[in-house]
């Protein structure tokens, strides 16, 4: 199976490939996309070094399947293109996930629901992804009703820039902002811009996003998108009003059971999750597991993940494993 990956030089297309050597993606040739300035450049997979090719190469290659995470513009220019050429895509911009003839998909939700005729196909934003992971099964078993989220993500999650301006700014160094503010020992409530209701994009996707994923529209989500000065790792503090009662051991072993999820939850030995423990690794952490005394069948949870693998890079993988293991490309 020939597979492109077109953003192969950013911070998640590094991650993607770190991830498809890991798993053993069953590929037989890989052809690797990168801006102008980058192309003829070389990138060591495994043990071998692949030379970095140009979009118009990899279009004409027909990849069985091409994973995107080179933002917004390129995807819609080439998206298309890949499609018309049989390419199934993975594309890790948000400029599909809401388009109605697009699926956004989640793995371990609903992946079954792909078909070969999906040749572009969404991977949802990387805070929806850790949080609807942790909500799918508990909303199949007691119905949500409402959700109030806040989170608290790392300058990982706006790239590479930030990442530089954050370290700038710890060993006093004047350099380029990736933020109206510092982001040293600071927080910033502003994840992404601002829309004409308050909100900003960040907060609509964590709104809408999950909606669609359940392919639900039954309950509704209130997000407050905040940058915090980590270098990687996503938190989010959320609460969640069902429709039917729970109690938290009920909730706990559900969780427990879920795949893909770690339950960490013992405040007697301080056993929680943290960006600390995620780093590195593909799975959705939750804890804090408590009652909402103040309201009827609401929960308090706490929800943790390496935003560069099951947040963006692992989820587009196992799309991509789904794919090839059906035959639907």
């Amino acid at each position: 199976m020939k597979i492109a990956v077109v953003g192969a030089t950013g911070m998640v297309g590094t991650v993607m490939l770190k991830i498809l050597a890991e798993r053993n993606f069953p590929l037989t040739e890989l052809l690797l996309v990168a801006s102008e300035r980058s192309t003829g450049k070389e990138i060591l997979f495994k043990d071998t070094r692949l030379r970095i090719i140009s979009i118009e190469d990899a279009l004409a290659a027909k990849p069985a399947i091409a994973i995107f995470s080179a933002g917004g513009d390129t995807s819609l220019k080439w998206a298309p293109k890949f499609a018309l050429a049989g390419t199934t895509v993975i594309d890790n911009s948000s400029v599909w996930r809401m388009d109605p003839s697009k699926k956004l998909i989640v793995p371990e939700i609903n992946a079954n629901i792909l078909t070969k005729e999906d040749k572009i196909i969404a991977n949802p934003n990387c805070s929806t992804i850790q949080m609807v992971m942790a909500l799918a099964p508990l909303h199949k078993k007691y119905s949500m009703r409402r959700v109030i989220v806040s989170t608290y993500q790392s300058v990982s999650g706006t790239g590479a820039k930030a990442v530089q301006q954050m370290e700038n700014e710890q060993n006093g160094i004047q350099g380029a902002m990736a933020y109206p503010h510092q982001i040293h020992r600071n927080v910033i409530p502003q994840c992404d811009v601002f829309e004409e209701n308050g909100y900003t994009k960040e907060e609509m996707k964590l709104a809408l996003e999950p909606q669609k994923i359940l392919n639900d529209s039954s309950f509704s989500i209130s997000a407050t998108a905040v940058r915090i000065p980590t270098s990687g790792g996503h938190s989010e503090s959320v609460n969640v009003e069902f429709v039917r009662d729970f109690t938290i051991d009920q909730v706990r072993t559900i969780l427990d059971q879920t795949p893909g999820i770690i339950l960490q939850d013992n405040p007697a030995t301080n056993t929680y999750p943290m960006p600390m423990f995620a780093h590195g690794k593909d799975a959705v952490f939750v804890g804090r597991l408590r009652r909402d005394d103040t309201q009827k069948n609401t929960l308090n949870m706490w929800i943790v993940s390496d935003n560069l693998r099951k947040g963006a890079a692992t989820n587009a993988v196992q799309i991509a494993e789904h794919l090839a293991k059906h035959g639907l490309t």
